[in-house]
């Protein structure tokens, strides 16, 4: 199918975020431009080594990039925003935010010196404004972050709503509840399709109050004698001012220990949010404090290694300790692949005594997306011709496409990444599949990489079969000056030294069977070398780990070979 579209349609393109939660890419054309809602970023498991974010690939708008009129981030969270940074040299093109998503972005920003280079134009709630031949109106709806606005975009064949993230909370603590009567205009007016948050679309009933949470720890905190630590979102600012609110009630002091949740609290405040908080305290000044006279509000709920409890429940943060007699509450569901890094830090937290209260325990955490009876009831607020579930994997998409259609919307359309939806004029349609895919973000220097580039796949088979190493010594006359160096990690537990004899021994008898053009050929001693030393290795525990060959000249013959530092080595 083309991937050109018509230019008289309406179409919607998901990049990111639509068979997946997280990293979110939306794209919406019409008169040959783009539109672009969010640029966000999801986290990596250990199929990544050395990987901890990873963004989607926007090679196909980037392409494009002359015609792509804009991005508008509808809330500050980073599967929404946390990707402008790292693409941001692709796609170059005007943003627009809320003041607080402006904050925070600013400070993303501020971290790669993009600052004076990046305009962010600001919008707020029930702004109306327009981006090429895109008619814009922002429509606030509660999230578990200050500022999320839904976008509705009137084109002439049809208008969408672009939910975004949302819920419908009655008492959010921090910010408005959904503008109800403004979906309820919208309708009227005749939406053409409603492009909808599927994340709880199998949970009954609605997802909670952040109001109900903060009665229920401060009912969990009252009269505890121990530190008590709280891990959470750092984005869940909502979570930052019940944690202030029940450190207040308590008698106790708040500090944020984690610098994402320092920089989410300056942005809050920045943007007229925590008003009413105390003063938030740092890991530097609670040694000076009782125990029994702080409250640690901590990032790292999902186990990330270098977030603060993982940290605190490895032993080794440089400020913060606990132990027996210390509570800490998890606020916070675990994100699908998380489980293991979260039951390992929680198994530590436990080993040393300190009370652990999860949502398996007590009433600790409300989600921020809409469960079954939101979404019923967003649908007949809106009344859309067309349902499009996005932000869910291909299971929660399914079953949002069936659960619309069971609420009597005429057309419901499941896609996936890559999948150009046509909109309007006509039936809706899936009329093309581009490109589309992920990107990981290199740890040391913030490159991009491909993920079955050869950066990754070199790492993954050093992470499954370990490496071999060897230096050889040749003379003028190209023999071995001496037996040769091999190095083994991480491929025979116990045996190392045993298998690295037996190895030596092999990669010298193959050197020295070359006759004496390839003895001179540095390719060619290094393809002898590695063959021997596989050939050892698997015979010896059926692995084939990379081996990775150094030959050194010696003598007055050297320069007859080429020199290994004067070429780039192949990956094993």
């Amino acid at each position: 199918m083309s991937a050109q579209p018509d230019r008289d349609a309406l179409h919607f393109l998901p990049l990111g975020g639509a068979g997946e939660i997280g990293m979110n890419l939306n794209l919406y054309g019409y008169a040959g431009k783009w539109l672009m809602l969010d640029l966000g970023i999801t986290f990596s498991d250990d199929t990544t080594p050395g990987i901890d974010i990873l963004v989607p690939d926007p090679a196909w708008i980037a392409d494009r990039r002359k015609d792509l009129v804009g991005l508008v981030l509808t809330h500050a969270h980073e599967d929404h925003l946390g990707a402008v940074a790292y693409l941001w040299d692709q796609l170059r093109c005007p943003i627009w935010a809320t003041p607080f998503a402006a904050s925070v972005l600013r400070r993303k920003l501020e971290e790669w010196d993009l600052v004076d280079e990046v305009k962010v134009h600001i919008y707020n709630a029930g702004d109306r404004w327009t981006i090429g031949p895109f008619d814009l109106e922002a429509i606030p709806l509660t999230h578990s972050i200050p500022e999320m606005q839904s976008i509705a975009i009137r084109t002439p064949v049809g208008m969408v709503l672009h939910t975004g993230d949302f819920k419908l909370d009655s008492d959010p603590l921090v910010g408005p509840v959904s503008d109800e009567a403004a979906l309820r205009r919208l309708g009227d007016e005749g939406i053409l399709a409603l492009v909808c948050d599927s994340t709880n679309v199998f949970n009954e009933g609605e997802s909670g109050s952040e109001g109900a949470v903060r009665e229920s720890l401060l009912k969990l905190c009252a009269g505890r004698k121990g530190r008590i630590a709280i891990t959470t979102f750092a984005s869940n600012v909502a979570r930052i001012a019940t944690a202030a609110e029940v450190a207040r009630q308590t008698g106790r002091e708040i500090a944020l220990i984690g610098r994402s949740l320092l920089k989410m609290a300056e942005s809050a405040k920045e943007a007229g949010y925590l008003k009413d908080s105390p003063k938030f305290l740092t890991e530097y000044d609670i040694g000076y404090i009782p125990q029994d006279k702080v409250l640690l509000l901590c990032t790292g709920c999902q186990g990330e290694p270098r977030g603060a409890m993982a940290r605190i429940a490895n032993g080794d943060h440089p400020n913060v300790s606990l132990g027996r007699g210390d509570v800490v509450i998890f606020s916070a569901r675990i994100i699908p692949g998380n489980e293991r890094k979260i039951a390992t830090m929680q198994n530590r937290l436990i080993e040393d005594g300190i009370e652990l209260i999860t949502e398996r325990d007590a009433f600790v955490h409300v989600s921020g997306h809409p469960a079954r009876d939101e979404l019923a009831r967003i649908y007949a607020l809106t009344r859309p011709r067309i349902a499009v579930p996005v932000h869910g994997e291909a299971r929660h998409i399914a079953e949002h496409a069936r659960y619309a259609k069971s609420l009597q919307v005429p057309q419901s359309v499941a896609v996936g990444n890559g999948q150009m939806l046509r909109l309007a004029p006509g039936k809706p349609q899936i009329v093309a599949t581009v490109p589309s895919g992920r990107l990981a973000v290199d740890q040391g220097n913030g490159d991009l990489l491909l993920l079955q580039g050869p950066v990754l796949q070199a790492r993954r088979r050093l992470m499954n079969n370990g490496v071999v190493m060897l230096s050889l010594g040749l003379d003028g006359k190209c023999d071995l000056v001496a037996d040769p160096n091999v190095t083994i990690l991480g491929v025979a537990d116990g045996e190392a030294d045993d298998l690295a004899e037996e190895v030596a021994e092999a990669v010298a008898q193959a050197v020295e069977r070359l006759n004496d053009k390839a003895a001179r050929d540095d390719d060619a001693v290094t393809e002898a070398a590695r063959r021997a030393a596989r050939r050892v290795v698997k015979d010896w525990c059926g692995r084939r780990p990379p081996v990775e060959v150094h030959v050194m000249r010696l003598g007055e013959e050297r320069a007859r070979a080429p020199q290994p530092q004067q070429r780039k080595k192949k990956v094993a």
